[in-house]
């Protein structure tokens, strides 16, 4: 069979650069796929390379046929019962069915029979003609089309003037080459395969570009077109200029990281050239995080820092245009973002002239939600959670100035800069709270508040910031719970997965002696009878989280699973516990000490009677149930005095000891004895076993 590569590329009006890569990968995914599904790729070696440009989409697949192989094919028909009367002559049905599928009478003979008795069936074998490669790729096409995840398509004319199609934008060119032959048969959006396309708006050497074959594509486009097609390449061409740019300038100064800001910016341009622009450096007074905040968003300029993370006077433009004399970019570029820093000054000079304090009663005008209140409300809740989080952990200044924090952690959002710029909440709220001479513990923790905000972010950078961001933390996920408002699915519009993982993961690494559904019930009294109490199933929801976390981390299901199932209220304990039940798991002794644990608790559960941990002594007349209750009594006081101390990977491996004793009590004795008061004690010994050796952990979870 005849392969070549193939190309396929849609010449598209601009498409939306934040979905730009998604588009050009699903592009040429699907269409890959789709060829190989039809038998249409030569060998397992065939290979695909995405294009995206602003205008266009495209795919090179190496190693593509021109037919597909023909395919034999076996067919059910029906039971030999039904297709065959009593002489063995086809009945009607069976002709039926063969008309359906282009044969006669004359096929039945050649019928193969499958099966046997009732099962018997008969097939029809025939032999599929290989798809040809312009149906194939007209299928591919359609499906890649049809699957592209398009944010928002939209509706247009066909030059015919009565025609129209939806796309996410008006298509105008269509080229399809397997090797150098166009497949003409191929059509899509009202446009007909051929093997002409554009290259770049202005500065291209010919338009139309020719593609003389499907493998000079990418370097046509550069050399004739000044595009350069493939996504990654271009990324990594503005990464490269970004940096060269910056050495030239020297003294450590370098552009700021933004991975979102560079894709944005590759799906913007088709030939890169980043230059050096500059503002006026009385604009760096104003904080350098508004600065950056607008010349990203708005402009999509990349700002310089210096070494020591500062902002610089200059910044760098990614051009689409390289012209000799580039003072007319740069000025322009100049003149655009003059007032955009102005505007941040302008508002930065405003808000300085209230104090956060005065803007606390605006809040009270602020909706948060409708059946929770305004954001004052709110506030007020914060505060009264925080206070009793302060009294919790025992210090009542901390709790003064988490107060305070609480207080004024949301007045930033009735500031002008923030409702310019919602990103910057909470860090205009700590520029601001300095500005009124606040403390810095204070000021910190307004900023800090919302840490962490999302999987990785730092935590909040000291205790007062800790518990009022565990104060905002608690009201969002108890309120929520206590209306009902619970995560879906993949839907979670108030975060509330994400706010249960920063209350553990402060609760856990900054080892805060607080007990959760303490913590959690304590919190309800803020909201009156606003709420109604949901607290179990707040419960299992940050013990979710909790337990998703752990298996990130690379502990096993059955570790995490034998932990969690005691809910331990101290969740800075559970690593410890975990790493404990970790060792445990490697001594020889846990195996068949996890399966005797499994077995107690499955006897106590089945017990007719309300077991309690008290054995008498006189009635333990075997000598295996004597041997382990002086072994319990020997290591239940040293396990749990390291189990006071935390130490829990010690008072595991003390308990650890009890192996043989248990051994040789399921060996040797009855324990669903005769005598009533035998079989209670034995019951009672065995519930002093779970109660002692189940402290840690339910080590039972650790059979497999």
């Amino acid at each position: 069979m005849n392969a070549s590569n193939l190309l396929v590329e849609l010449f598209v009006e601009e498409l939306p650069p934040k979905a730009l890569q998604k588009l050009g990968d699903a592009f040429a995914a699907v269409i890959f796929d789709q060829l190989k599904a039809q038998g249409l790729l030569a060998s397992t070696e065939s290979r695909l390379t995405a294009y995206a440009s602003p205008r266009r989409l495209a795919v090179h697949v190496t190693e593509v046929l021109a037919q597909a192989e023909d395919k034999a094919i076996s067919q059910k028909l029906m039971p030999v019962a039904v297709a065959l009367d009593a002489e063995g002559k086809p009945t009607a049905a069976l002709l039926k069915k063969l008309a359906a599928l282009g044969a006669d009478e004359s096929a039945v003979a050649d019928l193969k029979r499958q099966g046997e008795g009732k099962a018997e069936a008969l097939f029809y074998e025939s032999t599929a003609k290989g798809v040809m490669l312009t149906d194939g790729v007209q299928k591919s096409l359609d499906e890649a089309l049809a699957k592209l995840p398009i944010p928002k398509v939209m509706r247009y004319q066909l030059q015919d003037g009565w025609s129209s199609v939806h796309f996410v934008r008006p298509a105008h060119g269509l080229v399809v080459m397997h090797g150098t032959e166009v497949l003409i048969g191929v059509k899509t959006l009202g446009l007909t395969a051929g093997s002409a396309t554009h290259g770049h708006r202005f500065e291209a050497a010919v338009d139309p570009v020719v593609i003389q074959g499907a493998d000079s594509y990418a370097e046509q486009l550069r050399s004739e077109g000044a595009v350069i097609a493939s996504f990654t390449e271009r990324r990594a061409d503005i990464a490269a200029q970004l940096k060269a740019a910056a050495d030239r300038i020297g003294g450590g100064v370098h552009a700021i990281d933004d991975e979102a800001l560079l894709d944005e910016v590759t799906a913007l341009v088709e030939r890169p050239n980043v230059l050096v622009c500059e503002f006026e450096k009385e604009f760096l007074n104003v904080p350098q995080e508004c600065l950056i905040l607008t010349m990203k968003a708005n402009q999509k300029y990349f700002p310089l820092l210096s070494a020591d993370g500062k902002l610089t006077h200059q910044f760098l433009v990614v051009s689409n245009i390289s012209p000799q004399d580039t003072s007319a970019v740069t000025g322009g570029n100049e003149r655009v973002v003059r007032p955009r820093l102005a505007d941040a000054k302008f508002f930065f000079d405003q808000d300085r002239k209230k104090t956060l304090a005065s803007r606390v009663e605006l809040l009270d005008k602020v909706v948060y939600h409708n059946k929770l209140g305004t954001q004052g409300e709110r506030i007020a809740r914060v505060r009264a959670i925080a206070k009793t989080i302060a009294q919790q952990l025992g210090n009542p200044e901390l709790g003064r100035q988490a107060d305070q924090a609480a207080m004024l952690a949301k007045t930033d959002l009735v500031t002008d800069m923030v409702g310019e710029f919602p990103e910057l909440q909470g860090t205009m709220g700590r520029y601001y709270a300095l500005n009124d001479g606040l403390d810095v513990a204070v000021a910190d923790a307004i900023e800090d508040h919302y840490k962490p905000r999302f999987a990785g972010d730092e935590l909040p950078r000291n205790d007062v910031g800790v518990v009022v961001a565990l104060a905002d933390k608690l009201e969002t996920l108890v309120g929520m719970f206590g209306i009902g408002n619970l995560p879906t699915g993949d839907r979670d519009p108030f975060a509330l997965r994400r706010h249960a993982l920063g209350v553990i993961r402060m609760l856990v690494e900054k080892e805060l002696a607080l007990d959760l559904e303490t913590l959690l019930v304590s919190t309800l009294p803020a909201f009156g009878d606003k709420i109604t109490d949901a607290t179990p199933q707040l419960v299992e929801f940050i013990y979710d989280r909790l337990a998703n976390m752990f298996r990130e981390q690379g502990y096993s299901a059955q570790e995490v699973e034998a932990v969690l199932a005691l809910h331990p209220q101290r969740l800075s304990d559970v690593q410890k516990r975990l790493e404990a039940v970790r060792a445990f798991a490697a001594l020889p002794e846990a195996p068949a000490l996890a399966a005797a644990n499994k077995r107690v608790g499955n006897i106590l559960k089945k017990a007719e009677m309300v077991v309690q941990p008290l054995v008498n002594e006189a009635l333990l007349l075997e000598v295996a149930e004597r041997e382990l209750y002086i072994a319990l009594r020997k290591l239940a006081p040293k396990a749990q005095q390291q189990f006071t101390e935390s130490d829990y990977t010690a008072s595991l491996k003390t308990l650890a000891e009890l192996r043989n004793p248990v051994d040789a009590f399921f060996e040797n004795v009855m324990v669903n004895a005769d005598d009533e008061e035998l079989k209670v004690n034995r019951f009672c010994l065995l519930a002093v076993l779970h109660e002692t050796v189940n402290r840690v952990a339910d080590i039972s979870r650790l059979v497999m």
